[in-house]
């Protein structure tokens, strides 16, 4: 029984041997282009002296200076609004809570308020 099996084993390798042959090698094919030599090299001399665009650190150049499409006192007066204007990222924006305008002057409403804070009585 064992020489079967190395009767059998020997057969099927020496099918996997012959079977598994590989490709004759060639030798080196010669190189077909296009391209005149003088072509080639004019590009090469081209590519050698630009800027390299796989180099690292080449997108941290610094960038050309943008043209806005607006004037900067608009854009100024724009920010200075939306600095003055309510927080929309505050919790409870647009929650109805609004903002009036008083007639009645900062000074006044300090002084009632130091008033009302050491316990005085207001006299309106």
């Amino acid at each position: 029984m064992n020489t079967s099996k190395i009767i059998a084993a020997a057969a099927v390798s020496l099918l996997a041997a012959f079977g598994a042959q590989a490709e004759t090698y060639e030798g080196v094919h010669a190189p077909v282009s296009a391209n005149a030599r003088a072509d080639v090299r004019s590009q090469a001399v081209v590519a050698a002296r630009s800027e390299n665009p796989y180099a690292e650190g080449v997108s941290s150049r610094v960038a050309p200076a943008l043209v806005a499409s607006t004037d900067r006192a608009s854009v100024r007066n724009e920010a200075v609004a939306a600095a003055h204007s309510a927080d929309r990222f505050a919790d409870g924006y647009g929650q109805g809570v609004t903002t009036l305008n008083s007639t009645i002057d900062r000074a006044t409403v300090r002084a009632e308020a130091r008033a009302a804070a050491r316990g005085q009585q207001l006299a309106l």
